[in-house]
């Protein structure tokens, strides 16, 4: 498993450059950090449902009639 990851990190060298993988982790990093901002912020502004209430199931769309309407 070690030599998988051994082989990746070299082939990444070799392609992104050395100089450059320090800045990629970097905003990755900050990348990362913001999707959880997100994901916290998200929560904060969805309000918990209310428990006193009880759910209640979708009701079904009322049944079409062949009789014409009267207007």
């Amino acid at each position: 498993m070690g030599n998988e990851w051994i082989f990746v990190i070299l082939i990444a060298l070799v392609v992104i450059g050395g100089s450059q993988i320090p800045k990629l982790a970097r905003n990755l990093g900050r990348a990362q950090n913001e999707f959880k901002a997100g994901l916290e912020e998200g929560k904060a502004s969805t309000p918990p449902p209310d428990p006193a209430q009880p759910t209640q199931a979708p009701t079904p769309p009322a049944a079409k009639r062949d009789e014409p309407t009267v207007d």
